[in-house]
């Protein structure tokens, strides 16, 4: 492997660029002849650094190829892209473009292509040539590189390859055909021959183009990435946007609820302590009706059942009372807990609310019919008393007549 060093015979160098799994490093070794680079299937990239080696052909001639770790890949730094072009101390004789007829080009080599020819200008374009490796696919199929050209050759490599001046050829980096190894080497060297005569055999040297070619394609994968973190961030805070405007909208309608819910008890309070001296005025006017009766002793032996009754009746009455009490403060805890479960969970607020809602709903019914049955009890129980009231009244006036009595 040739670092550094200075090149100490009339050589030519040609450098290698593309992207990673395009074939650049096989290309190289097809060049030399031998496996100088590591070559091998990775979507990551095997050449992590610049690489410079050389072959002497027959005729003497020194032939330097320079591996890159891929222009278009910059995972690893600008520095090291700097190294490798400064490895061409005499300069460039040809840059190899390579590209592989098995891939497809996305949108984002399309728009490297175009970074590629517009940062590298006219004089970097009139050194390039564009190498094409998969030759032994298109030859499975039957299949020229004119062919592919006319069907999967996208308008960007067209312009590249039309600034070249048509300089292109096919490489089959798995061959072992020498003669097919031979004349592909030729038609390269041939290609670079034609540069070399258009130029008067000067090399390019301007690294400083190169450079800012990369720094620049460099800043615009940089500001594509800033807008696509723009895109996330405005994303998350119209998220965060959307639920706290959900959490206002819900939070004061569940209060609402909650106040109606409150009132609706306060309400069957009010109901109930009605029934309740209801019951009681029914209570004092048995008890006046029953002072009025001189026979107190068979009153009160007709009016003990009643009396028994009504006892039972107060006592079902304070249970009932006693239940709705029970049943209301369950209301308001639960209606507590629910206000606090949903400053806590805003997300579960639309379903939860709509149960709370059932639940104060059923709950209401309930006391309404349980109050609308004691009520009717309390009623029948109140005629029931008066009607044996006015049994007792008639059962006493029918002994007043009876002499007997």
């Amino acid at each position: 492997m040739a670092d550094d060093t200075e090149l100490d015979f009339p050589s030519q160098t040609l450098v290698l660029v593309g992207w990673t799994g395009h074939g650049k490093s096989a290309t190289g070794n097809s060049i030399l002849g031998r496996k100088a680079f590591k070559s091998r299937a990775s979507s990551s990239g095997v050449t992590t650094s610049c690489q410079l080696e050389r072959t002497v052909l027959k005729d003497g001639q020194i032939i330097n190829v320079i591996d890159t770790p891929g222009l278009f890949d910059f995972s690893s730094g600008m520095e090291l892209i700097k190294k490798c072009l400064k490895l061409a101390r005499d300069g460039i004789h040809a840059i190899l473009v390579v590209f592989s007829v098995r891939s497809h080009f996305s949108q984002q080599q399309e728009t490297e292509l175009r970074s590629f020819q517009n940062f590298f200008g006219s004089k970097v374009t009139d050194y390039m040539i564009v190498v094409f490796t998969g030759g032994d696919e298109l030859e499975a199929n039957d299949e020229t590189l004119e062919d592919y050209l006319g069907r999967e050759c996208p308008q960007p490599l067209k312009e590249i390859l039309t600034l070249c001046h048509d300089r292109y050829l096919l490489f089959d980096n798995k061959t072992r055909d020498r003669t097919e190894k031979a004349e592909q080497i030729h038609q390269l060297l041939s290609l670079v021959d034609t540069i070399m005569l258009q130029h008067g055999g000067q090399p390019y040297t301007d690294d400083t183009s190169i450079e800012l070619w990369v720094e620049s394609t460099l800043k615009e994968s940089t500001s594509r990435l800033e807008q696509k973190l723009a895109v996330e961030q405005a994303a998350r805070l119209e998220a965060e946007n959307n639920v706290q405007r959900i959490t206002n909208d819900l939070i004061p309608k569940l209060v609402a609820q909650l106040e109606e819910a409150k009132k609706e008890t306060d309400k069957l309070r009010k109901q109930l302590a009605e029934v309740r001296g209801m019951l009681r005025v029914v209570v004092e006017e048995i008890k006046t009706k029953l002072k009025n009766i001189n026979v107190e002793l068979k009153l009160k032996e007709a009016t003990s059942g009643l009396e028994q009754k009504l006892a039972d009746e107060q006592v079902a009455r304070l249970e009932v009372e006693k239940n709705a009490l029970k049943m209301s403060n369950d209301v308001t805890l639960k209606l507590a807990a629910q206000q606090e479960e949903a400053l806590k969970m805003s997300n579960d607020l639309t379903l939860k609310l709509a149960a709370h809602q059932e639940e104060a709903r059923k709950m209401s019914n309930d006391l309404t019919l349980k109050l609308a049955a004691q009520q009717e009890e309390a009623k029948k129980e109140s005629d029931k008393i008066c009607t044996q009231l006015a049994e007792v009244l008639k059962n006493t006036k029918d002994r007043h007549k009876c002499p007997f009595l």
